[in-house]
């Protein structure tokens, strides 16, 4: 049996699967032949649009259902994709209980799915598990330097109990688990109103608003393209891949001021830039060691270039900035 005749037996569950990766990963899998790609999402930062060009096929199914409550799924299922959870400050600040709650709740009702139906699982943690990191860059063998009652708590501590019941499952019950910690991804489909860096500046300088910076500008973040992480996603799902997190993320770094700037040249903006002050518990640094991936994921690193996956998000924008006037 050839590895494209395996796939077209596949059912694989994506829940978060409206969401900016979600729908991407949707897609990727579709093309890759799977039998049916069932997308669940709450619809709470996720959007139809995302992937209403995939309700019309016959091996997609989109559903609206909140993942902090159990979800059945009936006939074979063998793969679970665990992305639900908002990813942003401004979004995951809005409901810090619910956010929690998506994240260990959420990940009970799948690892029980998984548990029953002998599927594969993967979730989605973060790189917000390492906080403020004291180290640079960030391995998978630090704990990190997380505040458990701060305002990114809920998301963070989240993440991290989430992580631990994933753990658990595999050691306690033999559950086929995968993590991976991403760092900051960017690409088409973010939501404009998401609160994240890049579209933030991205939306800001085409519509001629100033570009807002927390603190000086001077911390630094490092930026993965939405197709890199997609086929990290994938191949973490192949099999040989071991149970431990695995950092997913792209290791070159820049600070929030030159990313400003460099937006500001590509976008042809005459935007100002202003300062406000940095919010509580922000990190300072953000670059992963993906010395792991590369190891066990054949090679994997990322392709994109910063600037080539900018001007394909601001492409995005732009478009959809004009449809809308």
């Amino acid at each position: 049996m050839t590895k494209q005749e395996w796939k077209t037996n596949l059912r694989a569950l994506v829940v978060g699967g409206a969401g900016f990766v979600g729908s991407h990963l949707c897609r990727r899998l579709l093309q890759s032949g799977y039998e049916e790609v069932i997308c669940v999402d709450n619809l709470q930062t996720g959007r139809i649009a995302n992937v209403a060009d995939l309700l019309g096929s016959p091996h997609f199914s989109f559903f609206e259902h909140d993942i902090v409550n159990e979800w059945p799924v009936s006939g074979a299922l063998h793969e679970i994709y665990h992305l639900a959870c908002p990813a942003s400050p401004v979004q995951y600040q809005k409901s810090p209980i619910h956010t929690f709650k998506t994240s260990v709740l959420g990940s009970i009702h799948l690892l029980e799915l998984a548990k029953e139906k002998g599927a594969r699982i993967l979730f989605t943690s973060t790189s917000e598990v390492y906080g403020d990191a004291q180290v640079s860059p960030q391995n998978e063998s630090y704990w990190g330097n997380v505040n458990p009652f701060g305002v990114r708590s809920c998301y963070d501590e989240g993440k991290r109990g989430a992580e631990t019941l994933f753990h658990d499952y595999h050691e306690e019950y033999g559950v086929d688990t995968r993590i991976i910690r991403i760092f900051n991804t960017y690409g088409p489909r973010m939501s404009a109103e998401d609160g994240r860096v890049v579209s933030n500046f991205i939306v800001q300088a085409l519509r001629g608003e100033p570009l807002t910076i927390h603190g000086d500008g001077t911390q630094t973040r490092s930026f993965q393209y939405v197709s890199d992480l997609i086929e990290a996603i994938v191949r973490t799902m192949q099999d040989g891949v071991p149970h431990c997190p695995i950092n997913i993320g792209n290791p070159y770094e820049i600070s929030v001021n030159d990313l400003a700037e460099r937006v500001l040249r590509m976008t042809g903006s005459r935007s100002s830039i202003v300062y406000i002050p940095l919010p509580q518990d922000d990190p300072c640094r953000r670059r992963p060691d993906i010395t792991l991936a590369a190891s066990v994921l054949g090679g994997w690193k990322p392709v994109v270039g910063l600037d080539e996956g900018l001007s394909q998000t601001i492409a995005y924008f732009r478009h959809l900035i004009n449809k809308a006037v």
